[in-house]
């Protein structure tokens, strides 16, 4: 491609001439300063954000749009050229507009749609010249094996979810609790009155972009089943074996596939809270979905219901907050999650409304097993506003 040419597909997506579009301001931290020798990384489930949360960066760093390029990687003008020689014209094309500008910021959008951009980008953060880059991906992969490896003390990483209930209030200020369990938080559905069909659009396109393609199945439709059971039972402890039967398919496979929609961000798997790694491994993992309302239009009509959603999105509330998340069984029932805070170690039950006593007995065997453990977190229906906007 000549540099003439990329240059004009990424002013279609640059604002060199154009305002910024207004949106919902994201919830998330990003470092205080960007920098020439690391890169940023901001991952996520496809079509969570991740492009709008590029376009906010320009103001949160007080950013000149003229001296920021910008460019969708799956744009279908770039399918035969999604090469290292490709970025390395955008980068020179603009170097080349702007001979004179100390520093220029590339966002390179959906980047693991470019073979061998790994490489080039860790060649780029070695011999900086005035470039800074930050780059999307849907597919928390991104960072593992030799890439973690090639960019290690090179990058800062960024996760971003679909809006949470605050994000949501901003977009739709009366909204309720109850709307945003039903409806989730993928951004662009909530402003459509055809937004399950969309939502059903992204499962498709998530299961097969972001997970059949990468796993080279020949079929997505046991993927499909794998996920559906997945989130079917959503907040319940999840067995290979039983899944693998239903399904038709090895054990192994099973769990393979359930690993790539985690990597793909369409689910997170929950594993046991125990002092011993070896008993954690014994035990079996709980699911739970990124979206509700996309575990909605996913699942059997019917099989929904406010608890278990509730459940599901305090799970996001508390991955946000502490990253890894793990729930707790005993002799006197089951303790919904369980998360820590350097040595602090808190159990958390939620239910949609008073305790009950099931809940009560199954936090007396978790402090008989651990009893340093932190105070116990209630999360309700009206507690729930709270523990979100912390």
């Amino acid at each position: 491609m000549e540099q003439p040419d990329v240059l004009e597909i990424a002013a279609t997506w640059s604002f060199w001439d154009k305002p910024v579009p207004a949106s919902v301001p994201r919830r998330v931290s990003t470092p205080a300063a960007l920098r020439e020798s690391l890169a940023l990384v901001i991952q996520g489930v496809r079509r969570c954000g991740k492009s709008t949360l590029m376009r906010q960066l320009m103001d949160r760093y007080r950013l000149n749009p003229k001296h920021c390029l910008f460019v969708n990687l799956e744009d279908p003008r770039l399918a035969n050229a999604l090469t290292a020689e490709t970025l390395e014209s955008l980068v020179t094309a603009f170097r080349a507009k702007h001979p004179r500008v100390k520093r220029l910021v590339f966002f390179l959008d959906e980047i693991q749609a470019v073979t061998g951009w790994e490489r080039w980008l860790r060649s780029q953060l070695d011999r900086p010249a005035g470039h800074v880059f930050v780059v999307s991906g849907s597919n928390a992969s991104l960072l593992s094996g030799e890439l973690g490896a090639m960019l290690t003390g090179r990058h800062l990483t960024v996760e971003l979810y679909p809006f949470d209930l605050q994000e949501l209030r901003t977009a739709r200020p009366k909204a309720t609790l109850e709307d945003f369990l039903r409806d989730g938080g993928f951004p662009e559905p909530l402003e459509l009155p055809e937004g399950d069909m969309l939502r059903r659009q992204y499962f498709h396109d998530i299961v097969e972009r972001d997970i059949r393609e990468r796993l080279a199945a020949r079929s997505s439709r046991p993927i499909r089943q794998v996920v559906q059971m997945a989130y079917e039972a959503a907040g319940s402890e999840l067995s290979m074996r039983r899944v693998a039967a239903a399904v038709g398919i090895a054990t192994d496979t099973a769990g393979s596939y359930l690993d790539a929609c985690e990597a793909a961000y369409l689910l997170f798997q929950v594993p046991y809270f125990a002092t011993s790694e070896r008993k954690r491994a014994q035990r079996n993992r709980k699911v739970y979905p990124i979206d509700t309302g996309l575990r909605r239009v996913v699942i059997t009509p019917g099989s929904a219901d406010r608890g278990k959603s509730l459940e599901c999105a305090t799970q996001l509330v508390l991955r946000r907050r502490f990253g890894e998340v793990m729930y707790w069984r005993g002799d006197g029932g089951e303790v919904d999650f369980v998360v820590q805070e350097g040595r602090r170690v808190i159990p958390v039950q939620v239910t949609w409304d008073e305790p009950q006593p099931r809940h009560e007995q199954a936090l007396a065997s978790f402090y008989e097993t651990f009893p340093h453990a932190d105070e116990a977190w209630w999360v309700t229906a009206e507690t729930f506003s709270e523990l979100d906007a912390r």
